[in-house]
């Protein structure tokens, strides 16, 4: 066994050998898992020259890895991993005159071009990951992406790169003329040795024709089969016509395996035309959108993408991409995504019409609806969520990623395409088809259950029988995901034993003791091996509190995680998920990690009556702030909010928990007691002594005000208000949720709502009922949860119709009804709490809704002009949308609206009040929250659904926020005051 101490020493970065650090890098996007050796996040050039020497000395292999999300399973070894996305994640160098910059392999791809986007220039290639996908990832895999047809692959963008060789030497490589090329090949040492082999294989006649014969055609791009040997044929001097010598195209997709990259130098290109729209194509049959792919080239279009029906109906069933469905029309088979870009608008119509004018009078599509503006992101980001909708499936059969990266040339692809699903019948197969119709690869995934030994059987049946169909089309088995385990198996037979040979001797003389990224692209392991499902594993069944009906139990709830990533995305791509993430950049913080590990130690165990006492699983699933964010931006839905409850609510069966945690759970009988004396249960809040002992009590940081207690409940106002209707009538009668935190802290809240809805004409009524447990839910205390959703459920069900609504102010607590009751309740009070879910809503979505009808007019409200910005509530965004919200504070016709690019603000319910917590939730908002509303003046007001956001927001930089139905009722009142 290596000696990890030793490495550590002098290791600036962090050393990773715990069983949870492991367990989280066992697996990428890929089916493969392994649990590595140990994890290493370097910080420095000198630690990766430790690295290097620590892993020739002792014979193991260095996985590099930067976002994780390879699906051939690059990522995947015993060795250590090498997560380079942490700290070598710098810009170093532009220059803008000479159109190129130089960054760090940890770079994101989109982050990139935010940053070049003001000086005019961007980087390219685009994959569908690129809001989280690195500049190291990309190069090591070759990436491309949707505009592959107008930018190529990454190793058209790669300049110059900068890294350590095998022999612990750092090295450049980048272009070199004739003069340059022969001092490179006189040198006395490995640079030099690598440039004379490579000068000796690639000016043999021999070679030459070889490759040139068993190689991929050179007229598809997307190739990435081994090393690119038919790539380098083309520079000089053995092609007179082509660019300099330059080592970096076989560094272009060679996954990690040949050095360890610190710095890659990259073209740049202008930025995109001014004006671009989609063709939107409907198809009846797949078959005929692949024949209209010949046709639609020849247009020059900047992007060509296609979604099968499988697709499409995925999207239907999530939550955040089923409004992104806006487009289509009617329920094709097949929608081919038609990007046409012009300098003028005039000039893209005529494109956009010439093209369709062309399809039509071919017979070719149905539907050919035109998207233009910011509709259009919608239609892409529908598109990018293919790969995780397709792990969105009940069940242990799940489309897999094995023959997904196959490029033909497109003009061949109908006919590949007829073949490939011939053949795929013979396994009783309907496979997904979607992605890159106009690069002539088609992301194809066949649906298996892995840990079936059947299934596993067809696993490598169906790869064998793609490779043999593939080289009949003299295509590339790897087009773009790369080779990684899944298909370097194969590569002797796509390239001939002989150029496979070549490749062999490259990685000998490059990495003799085969310390870089080992059984990729050479010597690989069988690819039906190392699978991150054994074959025959059961899966477990628990008896738990969430019915996780979804996904078919607790266990397959954390598998519907396929590691795409779309969880380590950063605040500047926008959305909500993960906020933890967002702050540290740590993989273990991420939504992936916590899966991945639940996965591992609970869906792997075989004590089922211990299976939850997992302390490990309890620390990475702390800083989940159960923000929601995944039930609707995770693509697969993976609701780790209620993965977290269930398993605290399952560990507290092992373990006691502390005082705090159960303080925070029972907040509502705590507030209860302090409202019968409210102004003295605020001096003790507000006292510094007595402040100090109780948050100490309870586990609130120093610096947090703790909620004061209102000096009237809701519920007490209410029975002494006399509703009076504003329109002369009641229109109808509401059931109004007094949520413990309205009723107790925010009672002011409460009594706006109520005379706001008498003043448009609605009585209120508020019954006895039990607290939402939404309190109890974010600690774990389900038994007691289940209680309050059983008596709400008893005392709503009967009264509450499409009539008589059930409004509620804050959107966590009365989002229980529609998330959580339906799963935490059996039998019959199960069925009446999904029935009673229909008609819940917030009190937003109820106005916005009666004023469509024309039940009451927007001429109510004030003339006067404001500037109102929103900050979204994390539960409502994820599981209900703010449309609603938007429309009501858009009522008063001069007042401006704008919807902050927030995520989480941070605080999350009781989160953002723990010691241990603090900092990170007040960096948290940082990353948005609190710089978007620094920026705005005094006259601007802020709304703010959530309790919490409207805390953490005064805690944070002394602002107050508002709920929108107080921003709503001052407009009301205004014009009152001047009628």
């Amino acid at each position: 066994m290596p000696n990890l101490e030793q490495l550590k020493a002098g290791f600036e970065g962090e050393l990773l050998s715990d069983h949870s650090s492991r367990s989280i890098y066992a697996t990428d996007a890929s089916v493969y898992r392994k649990i590595p050796l140990a994890v290493a996040i370097p910080r420095s050039d000198s630690d990766i020259k430790k690295l290097i020497q620590f892993a020739s000395e002792e014979n193991i292999g260095l996985i590099p890895r930067t976002a994780g999300t390879s699906l051939g399973g690059q990522c995947v070894g015993d060795g250590i991993v090498v997560d380079t996305s942490q700290y070598f994640n710098k810009i170093i160098e532009l220059n803008k005159e000479e159109n190129w910059i130089t960054v760090q392999p940890g770079v994101i791809r989109d982050e990139l071009n935010l940053h070049l986007q003001p000086h005019g220039l961007f980087f390219g290639p685009n994959t569908s990951t690129a809001n989280r996908a690195m500049i190291g990832g990309m190069t090591g895999n070759n990436s491309s992406g949707s505009y592959s047809i107008v930018y190529g692959t990454t190793r058209e963008h790669v300049l110059e790169i900068t890294g350590y060789l095998s022999d612990g030497s750092k090295v450049t490589f980048n272009p070199c003329d004739a003069e340059n090329l022969e001092e490179k090949i006189q040198q006395d040492n490995l640079e030099g040795e690598i440039y004379r082999q490579l000068n000796e294989i690639l000016s043999d006649k021999d070679n030459q024709k070889r490759i040139a014969e068993n190689y991929p055609k050179s007229s598809i791009h997307r190739r990435n089969t081994g090393y690119a040997l038919d790539m380098l044929l083309q520079h000089q001097p053995f092609n007179t016509n082509g660019e300099a010598f330059n080592v970096c195209s076989l560094l272009c997709g060679s996954e990690g395996t040949l050095m360890l990259i610190t710095e890659i130098k990259l073209k740049l290109v202008p930025l995109p035309p001014s004006h671009a729209a989609l063709l939107c194509v409907h198809f009846d049959s797949l078959q005929e959108s692949l024949e209209a792919v010949v046709e639609i080239m020849p247009h020059q279009p900047r992007a060509l993408e296609l979604m099968d029906k499988f697709i499409m109906d995925c999207t239907k069933e999530n939550i955040e991409h089923r409004k992104n469905r806006f487009f289509i029309q009617g329920d094709p088979e097949a929608v081919l995504i038609v990007e046409m870009g012009a300098d003028s608008k005039t000039e893209l119509h005529n494109k956009i019409n010439t093209l369709s004018d062309s399809l039509k009078s071919a017979g070719r599509g149905y539907a050919y609806p035109v998207i233009e503006g910011a509709e259009a992101k919608r239609v892409w980001e529908l598109r990018k969520a293919g790969l995780g909708l397709l792990s969105n499936m009940k069940g242990d059969a799940k489309p897999v990623a094995v023959i997904e990266d196959t490029a033909v040339d497109y003009r061949e692809l109908p006919q590949y395409i007829s073949e490939f699903t011939a053949m795929m019948q013979k396994y009783n197969q309907k496979a997904v088809y979607y992605a890159h119709a106009g690069a002539g690869e088609l992301h194809l995934r066949p649906i298996l259950n892995l840990k079936d030994p059947e299934h596993r059987k067809d696993f490598r049946r169906i790869a064998e029988d793609t490779a043999r169909l593939v080289k009949k089309y003299k295509g590339a088995l790897s087009g773009e995901h790369g080779d990684g385990r899944v298909r370097a198996e194969f590569i002797p037979k796509m390239i001939g034993a002989e150029n496979y040979q070549l490749l062999r001797d490259i990685k000998k003389l490059w990495d003799p003791k085969n310390i870089f990224n080992p059984g990729k692209i050479t010597d690989a392991l069988p690819m039906d091996e190392d699978l991150r499902y054994e074959a025959g594993q059961q899966t477990p069944k628990f008896n738990t509190k969430f019915t996780f009906s979804d996904a078919g139990g607790f266990v397959r709830a954390a598998e519907k995680c396929n590691g795409s990533g779309d969880c380590r995305k950063l605040a500047i791509a926008g959305g909500t998920m993960c906020p933890s993430y967002m702050a540290t950049r740590n993989e273990k913080d991420t939504t992936r990690a916590r899966a991945n590990l639940l996965r591992e130690l609970i869906g792997r165990s075989t004590n089922f009556e211990k299976a939850f006492d997992q302390p490990e699983a309890k620390k990475i699933l702390d800083l989940c702030m159960s923000c929601k964010g995944c039930a609707s931006e995770c693509p697969s839905n993976v609701d780790m909010s209620k993965l977290k409850s269930e398993f605290q609510y399952q560990y507290r069966k092992h373990h006691s928990g502390n005082f705090g945690d159960w303080a925070m759970a029972h907040i509502s009988m705590l507030n209860k007691i302090g409202s019968i004396f409210p102004a003295l249960s605020n001096f003790a809040l507000k006292a510094p002594l007595l402040s100090d002992a109780m948050k100490k009590l309870m586990n609130v940081h120093p610096k947090r005000t703790m909620p004061e207690i209102s000096k009237i409940t809701l519920r007490n106002f209410y029975k002494n208000y006399r509703q009076i209707p504003g329109t002369g009538t009641f229109k109808k009668s509401v059931y109004l949720f007094a949520d413990e935190f309205t009723n107790y802290n925010d009672a002011h809240v409460g009594i706006t709502s109520i005379k706001l809805l008498n003043a448009l004409g609605y009585k209120v009524l508020i019954p006895e009922h039990e607290a939402s447990g939404r309190a109890f839910i974010s600690k774990g205390y389900l038994d007691k949860a289940i209680y309050c959703a059983e008596k709400n459920v008893q005392m709503f069900s009967p009264i509450v119709n499409s009539e008589t609504p059930l409004l509620g102010i804050e959107p966590s607590a009365i989002l229980t009804f529609k998330d959580e009751y339906p799963e935490l309740l059996r039998g019959k009070n199960q069925e009446k709490a999904k029935a009673l879910a229909e008609n819940v809503s917030l009190i937003d979505d109820f106005i916005a809704a009666e004023f469509e009808q024309g039940n009451f007019s927007e001429k109510l409200f004030t003339k006067n002009h404001r500037k109102i910005v929103l900050h979204g509530h994390c539960h409502q965004k994820a599981l209900n949308g703010i449309e609603g919200t938007k429309k009501i504070l858009g009522l008063p016709e001069n007042y401006s609206l704008e919807v902050l690019p927030t995520g989480c603000c941070g605080m999350a319910g009781s989160f953002g009040y723990e010691s241990e917590h603090f900092d990170i939730s007040i960096k948290i908002a940082g990353l948005v929250l609190f710089s978007e509303i620094e920026r705005l003046g005094d006259d601007c007001i802020i709304a703010a659904g959530g309790t919490s956001c409207r805390h953490q927001i005064k805690d944070g930089i002394r602002k107050t926020a508002l709920h929108p139905v107080e921003i709503l009722f001052q407009a009301l009142l205004e014009q009152k005051e001047l009628t």
